[in-house]
């Protein structure tokens, strides 16, 4: 359907591909792989045409639809939510539009030539209506809306009232809707709670037929949705016959075996050039070097992958705490409301966080996983009841919001300095290194910074100083999966305590050896991982 030949692109310096090659054919399932900057998005942007590339050949198969969700969503305005995900079938609603027009001159009088005319296109618009999913495009729009968490009280909601992140869901539910014949997903899953990350699973598993390539940080997702894995890096594209743990472990059998290929080929180098040195001067010896020489110049030179940088996470061991982190005893929380109603998020939550426990807070979206977060945290108080911190209890508190108050204005460098002014500036430098920021990078302002780039940074605050009670919300969002592993380890190593909300599931497995679910203002406490959790409340189906 779409075939890539050989693509060159440059973006200025920077070399993306020379001989990239990919192919996207009926019904394949294809993860996109790669460090950040490696071209994975330019991809999609040759595939859809909003780039061009500097050499080499796309095509596409006629008359293939082609759908694209990325991470800027433009302009919406003015409609319901639902009307501009139906507004992605503008062209299937005209049809419908005229349909309703013919159908009304059809119960006016007219001769029976112009009715058998009308006939005719009626006939022909009905059919093509039908084979583009008109007749239940709505009720497509709707399921779609609400798997992905807009329900039907949202359905008409003005759609410029919804945060940045629900707009992001609503402009996925676009691309959905149409049924294309080709998707193109980068980063599905990146606004999107687990509720509805395992829905969209379900969906693209289930009930999408066509082909699909993406990009995704989502361990499980991807290992679940893709058949292929294509690893985008060193200019060029390579591709293996599986999922993503098969390409983890295939690219490791591969590099083991260039390394060794690599090791064998220097050898041979070494010695013939040995050979060449001690006998160049020597007339006996003047054909076997002119031989030799020639060899060497025919021998294609096998050149091993430029590293990917990852992050380097090590927390140095933290101060003990008392064994009991924290004692919760009937803690409740209400919010005010405008209209006078006031909103009870959780109450009557008792319990204890113990020395070196990890736990997964759970729970359905808008239960409370924040807000409890945040009162341990002692950003918000209780309405009612205690969260009572025990000995020498430090604590770390890492959120999106911890993103959104750094100073703009500072570097890198002035705020991790600020954050530890007793560090010197060698520790400084080591820290910001461990989390990718060196040379010249540390001077770069927080206002220049992706979102990635930010939430490392309050990262590295935060693993720079004496905590041993880390309290983290989604600490993964923005993070690629060889970071995410990196951060895992991390955490699996730290000597401390967390309390953490995280969406991705994979890390839940490997990490917590607790979960609170909190569900509809009562919290219930499984002493156990995070598969025991799902097996005790029947959700190791559903895994919600």
């Amino acid at each position: 359907m779409i075939h890539l030949t050989k693509i060159s692109k440059q973006h200025g310096s920077q070399i993306l591909f020379s001989t990239a090659s990919l192919q996207i054919l009926p019904g394949t399932r294809i993860g996109l792989v790669g460090a950040n900057g490696t071209g994975k998005t330019t991809i999609f942007r040759l595939i859809t045409g909003e780039e061009e590339a500097d050499g080499g050949e796309i095509s596409c198969a006629k008359k293939i639809k082609i759908g694209y969700f990325s991470q800027d969503v433009g302009e919406m305005a003015g409609g319901s939510a639902l009307v501009e995900v139906m507004s992605a079938a503008s062209d299937v609603v005209m049809l419908g539009e005229r349909m309703k027009v013919m159908e009304t001159a059809m119960a006016e009088p007219m001769d029976e030539a112009a009715m058998e005319i009308l006939l005719g296109d009626y006939g022909d618009a009905a059919e093509e209506f039908e084979n583009r999913g008109g007749y239940d495009l709505e009720p497509r729009a709707k399921t779609i809306l609400t798997g992905l968490g807009i329900g039907p009280a949202d359905y008409t909601r003005p759609v410029g009232s919804f945060s940045g992140g629900w707009k992001m869901r609503i402009a996925l539910a676009k691309i959905l809707t149409i049924c294309p014949d080709v998707l193109l997903l980068d980063e599905p899953t990146n606004h999107l709670d687990m509720e509805s990350i395992i829905w969209l699973e379900n969906w693209l598993i289930n009930d999408f037929s066509g082909a699909l390539l993406m990009t995704c940080h989502d361990h499980d997702f991807m290992n679940k949705v893709v058949s292929r894995t294509v690893e985008v890096a060193n200019h060029t594209t390579t591709t293996y016959g599986g999922n993503y743990d098969f390409y983890i472990q295939e690219r490791e059998i591969r590099m083991k075996q260039l390394l060794a290929s690599h090791r064998r080929q220097q050898e041979m180098l070494a010695k013939e050039e040995n050979f060449i040195a001690r006998f160049k001067a020597r007339v006996s010896h003047a054909a076997q070097v002119q031989s030799r020489i020639k060899k060497l110049e025919k021998i294609e030179r096998i050149k091993l992958p430029a590293q990917q940088r990852v992050i380097k996470l090590e927390f140095s061991v933290p101060p003990r705490s008392g064994d009991d982190v924290v004692l919760l005893d009937r803690l409740s929380k209400i919010w005010e409301t405008p209209d006078g109603n006031p909103k009870t998020v959780f109450s009557d939550i008792s319990g204890l966080i113990n020395r070196q426990d990890k736990i997964a807070v759970v729970g359905v979206n808008g239960a409370g996983k924040s807000t409890f977060l945040k009162v341990l945290a002692g950003e918000t108080i209780p309405t009612k009841g205690i969260a009572k911190l025990g000995a020498s209890v430090k604590i770390g508190y890492f959120s999106q919001h911890s993103m959104d108050i750094l100073d703009s204005k500072k570097t890198i460098f002035e705020t991790i300095q600020d954050a530890l002014p007793l560090a010197g500036i060698g520790v400084i430098r080591n820290l910001c290194g461990a989390f990718l920021f060196s040379g010249d990078d540390v001077d770069k302002r927080i206002a220049k910074l992706s979102g990635g780039e930010k939430s490392r940074v309050v990262l590295a605050t935060l693993l720079g100083q004496p905590i041993n009670f880390l309290i983290l919300d989604e600490p993964t969002n923005h993070l690629d999966i060889q970071s995410r592993e990196v951060l895992l380890h991390a955490l699996k190593q730290f000597a401390g305590t967390i309390v953490l909300v995280s969406h991705d599931r994979h890390f839940l497995r490997c990490l917590v050896n607790r979960v609170f679910e909190i569900d509809q203002g009562e919290m219930t406490v499984y002493t156990g991982d995070y598969e025991y959790y799902l097996s005790k409340t029947q959700r190791d189906h559903k895994e919600i």
